[in-house]
Formats: C-alpha cells, sequence, structure tokens
C-alpha cells in the first residue's frame, strides 16, 4: 500500500507512457500441427548408394544400397568382382536367388570395402583429368612432364630435361610442333602418339632384358589400348601389352613384362607361375600392389 507522501507526488508527476500491448502469440491450432510444413529428414537419412550402369538386381548391405550385375555362368561356386563401374556377382545356373544374396550378405563387408575404394580411385582420377592445352602436366616413366606447343619444334615431339630444378618441380617438358591454337583433341592425339612410340622402344628392350633370364622367347609386341588390361601373352609368344604402362615407373612396368613373359613358361596364375615371376622381380607383389593403386589421369 502506498503511502499519502507518496500519492501527493504521483498526482503531480508527468504521466508515465503507457506500454505498447504485446502482439498476441501465433498460436497453432493443434489441429493443424500435421498441416505445418517442415523440413523433410529423408534425403538426409537417404543411404549410400552403389549402381553399376548394367545393373539388374538390387541389395541392401547394412546402410548400402548396392545395385549390381548378376551374371549366370558356367562356373562351381559363385562369384563376386569390383570394378570401376561397380558390383559383379556371377553364380552357377543351379543355384537359387535366395543362396547368392544370402552369400552376398555374408561378403557384405569386403564387397562395400571394395566399392568404397574404386569410388574414391575413380575420384582420384576426374581430379587428375588432363587438359589438353600448352603446360598441360601428365606422368612419363613416373614424373611429371610439362607439354610446350611450339610451332618451330618438329610435330613429332622433343622431351627436354633441365637437370638444375628445384625437388618437386618438373624437370622434363615436351615440345610439340602445334601452335597455341590447336584444338585439345588435336594436342592429346600428338602427345598420344609420341608416348606410344616411346612405349614400344621401351617394352622391346624390356622384353629383351627378361626373355634370356626366363629363358623364353617372345615373337611379336602388339600394343593395346585395353581399360584395366594391362597385358596378354600367348602360346606363340606373341605379347600385348598396353601403352599407358609408360605412364609408370620403370618398376613397375618391368614387373608387367616379366609377368607376361612368364606366362610363356607357365599358362595360369598358379603357385608355380608366381615363383617363376619372383625369380625375375623379386619385390613383384609389392609392384603389382602399385600397379593396382596408383591411379592413372584420365584422358
Amino acid at each position: 500500500m502506498q503511502s499519502p507522501f507518496q500519492l501527493l507526488l504521483d498526482l503531480f508527476d508527468e504521466p508515465k507512457p503507457v506500454p505498447p500491448a504485446a502482439k498476441p502469440a501465433l498460436v497453432v491450432p493443434t489441429e493443424d500441427l500435421e498441416s505445418v510444413p517442415g523440413e523433410p529428414i529423408e534425403p538426409l537419412l537417404a543411404p549410400t548408394a552403389f549402381r553399376h550402369p548394367d545393373a539388374n538386381r538390387e541389395i541392401r548391405l547394412g546402410e548400402v544400397v548396392v545395385a549390381y550385375e548378376f551374371r549366370r555362368a558356367k562356373r562351381k561356386n559363385i562369384g563376386f568382382a569390383v570394378g570401376p563401374e561397380g558390383l559383379v556377382v556371377s553364380a552357377p545356373r543351379w543355384v537359387p536367388i535366395g543362396e547368392v544374396e544370402q552369400a552376398t550378405r555374408s561378403k557384405a563387408r569386403w564387397i562395400v570395402n571394395k566399392l568404397e575404394a574404386a569410388r574414391e580411385r575413380q575420384e582420384r582420377i576426374e581430379a587428375a583429368r588432363i587438359t589438353w592445352a600448352d603446360g598441360a602436366t601428365f606422368p612419363y616413366l613416373g614424373e611429371q612432364v610439362i607439354l610446350v606447343l611450339d610451332p618451330r619444334q618438329d610435330v613429332g615431339g622433343l622431351l627436354r630435361t633441365d637437370t638444375s630444378t628445384l625437388p618437386g618441380v618438373a624437370r622434363h617438358t615436351l615440345h610439340i610442333g602445334l601452335p597455341h591454337t590447336a584444338q585439345p583433341a588435336q594436342i592429346r592425339d600428338a602427345v598420344q602418339a609420341w608416348l606410344m612410340r616411346q612405349a614400344k622402344a621401351l617394352f622391346v628392350e624390356r622384353l629383351n632384358h627378361y626373355a634370356p633370364q626366363l629363358k623364353v622367347q617372345w615373337r611379336k609386341l602388339t600394343l593395346s589400348s585395353a581399360g584395366t588390361l594391362w597385358g596378354t601373352a600367348h602360346s606363340d609368344g606373341s605379347i600385348r601389352l598396353n601403352w599407358r604402362l609408360v605412364h609408370f615407373r620403370l618398376p613397375v612396368i618391368d614387373y608387367v613384362v616379366a609377368h607376361e613373359l612368364s606366362h610363356l613358361r607357365v599358362m595360369d596364375h598358379s603357385p608355380r607361375f608366381w615363383e617363376t615371376v619372383k625369380t625375375v622381380v623379386p619385390n613383384y607383389s609389392e609392384l603389382r600392389g602399385q600397379l593396382k593403386d596408383e591411379p592413372l589421369p584420365a584422358w
């Protein structure tokens, strides 16, 4: 209760401003709660997915959806293969699809790990895609080469090496006799032609180096452009090698050469075959891993 003195003061004071009326709170009726728009949560919870371009079946492995290519084949067991395009499952004709899916789930961790590794590898390849223009870089025998377009140079190309460059700086330049206005496809074709000439000369040299050590004789060399196949050998002594091997270091190339020559003695991948490879390339397992793990740039 206020005192009389306080009441008197209040009568002679300036009137206090009336505070603004509070805005009524927005109340959503209970019956309309379901109609209030919200952030969609399903895309945030969508599982990781891998899809083979020729997929004809799909399976969920934990939180991962895998669309794979399923093949019926003349084989004794169920086989799994993971490549750049995704998962391929092969099974004998007599195995029911339920058993195939059960076997696939039993290999879930291996399959998902392989698919993730393949995706990461493909992303690295795309990140290293070559832009065909003056100043482009590409690997040759494990080292980076800088492309120089020089109309004064012979179109066949000339590799120059600067031994005074700092560590980590490309010391090789390939001079191609093309103008700066040349189209990317024209530049790419000129560089590929140069690389293929280097590849053939180098492969012949390495075949002649390892053939006597393995006591075999090769008769014909053909360059290939296969996507993932590095080489093949036939019993008649003919050898096919992928020209893009010249992107790798020489020890990796030597492993592939020795691998194919060893097939002229052992035409399978039995323990005897690998022992044959080991006689000339003792660290073949390490080099084989590098061949698989080091992605080549996309052309």
